[in-house]
């Protein structure tokens, strides 16, 4: 059924500028009943897994949807929090940080919403209700660092899929990565660089990205290339050797060969090697979740540790901290030129980081 436009809309009316923040999902509630449809919705997307639909559907509710919920929500009760999914929080913190920010830089309001590609709230709520505020021009914002079809190309299908309904199309912008952007890079090291600060530096640095198949980086994903190009940056920012750090991807599963190195064979590796110290972070997510605190923050800890290894840190992802906020609020201006300008106070890329050197030094 097609969506009805808000009754009191005003097609005359000059509107508002909205940005539609996007990430992955996650289940309402850490239970096999709620993990179901969200694995369903999930692991039915065509860019998540690309076998033929007559082979993968019989395998998905035949057998996966029998097991894997159950065991998926013995995972997410580990990081569940009083409010609910970490990521989901993380969010709308998120969504509400980048207006409060744009707010005091920009002449005209900007109002952001949360949208998640799989479960609650849906990239489609989101629109519906930059839609009721009368924004007429969206940037959609993916919080994916690094682009793949996995992630960024299948949050746009999203977008458009909900617009195909809309009699009134709104202008719209997308943003496809900022895996490079020196906002970026800078908190991404100012957050390595404040664990050291309490634990000292680690033998080695661990960067570990979620991987995907092989094969879709053999068919043109630049997934691979953009996590290295993202760690070589953040190497050269923390003027680090090249035996001291090393990438890696994570949360594989199936029978099919992934990007490598594996992040939980190289810290098993690492743990039998007998390293004193090891540090680990995970660039490529924008907010904590299951992946993070739990496959690399407690299972990889555990991995290394029992193999023989040291002390072991996960660095947080970077969240809704307020050097992040600004880096989000960075790129959101670079996309929005010509829609608005900022204030006289000019806070370009540039400025940012100027402004947060000083006030490291200061």
């Amino acid at each position: 059924m097609a969506y009805r436009e808000p009754a009191s809309l005003d097609p005359h009316t000059s509107s508002d500028i909205g940005i539609l923040l996007v990430n992955v999902g996650s289940p309402a509630a850490p239970t096999g009943a709620a993990l179901r449809p969200y694995l369903a919705q999930f692991l039915g997307d065509e860019r998540i897994i690309e076998y033929p639909r007559w082979m993968w559907q019989p395998i998905l509710h035949g057998i996966i949807l029998n097991t894997r919920p159950r065991r998926s929500a013995r995972l997410y009760e580990r990081v569940w929090t009083e409010e609910g999914s970490p990521l989901l929080s993380v969010l709308h913190q998120q969504a509400a940080a980048l207006e409060a920010w744009l707010g005091t830089r920009l002449p005209v309001p900007v109002k952001v919403e949360a949208g998640m590609r799989y479960g609650d709230p849906s990239i489609a709520h989101a629109l519906r209700e930059l839609d009721r505020a009368n924004v007429r021009r969206i940037l959609v914002f993916p919080l994916y660092p690094q682009y793949s079809a996995t992630t960024t190309a299948t949050s746009l299908d999203a977008v458009f899929d909900e617009l195909k309904t809309w009699r009134r199309m709104p202008e719209l912008r997308t943003i496809n990565r900022y895996h490079t952007h020196p906002l970026y890079i800078k908190v991404l090291a100012t957050a390595v660089q404040e664990q050291w600060t309490h634990t000292g530096r680690p033998e080695r640095l661990l960067m570990s990205f979620h991987g995907i198949p092989q094969e879709y980086a053999d068919k043109g994903d630049p997934y691979y290339h953009e996590c290295h190009e993202t760690a070589q940056l953040l190497v050269e920012e923390l003027r680090l050797d090249a035996d001291e750090w090393q990438v890696t991807f994570q949360s594989r599963f199936g029978p099919a060969e992934w990007l490598q190195p594996y992040t939980d064979v190289t810290l098993t590796e690492w743990g039998q090697a007998g390293l004193a110290h090891v540090d680990a972070i995970c660039p490529g997510f924008s907010a904590d979740c299951l992946e993070t605190v739990d496959e690399v923050g407690r299972e990889g800890r555990e991995s290394f540790q029992e193999a023989g290894g040291g002390e072991f840190h996960y660095i947080p992802a970077l969240n809704a901290r307020p050097n992040h906020i600004e880096a989000l609020g960075a790129v959101a201006l670079e996309h929005l030129g010509g829609w608005v300008e900022p204030g006289p106070e000019n806070m370009t890329a540039d400025n940012i980081i100027e402004s947060d050197h000083r006030q490291m030094i200061g």
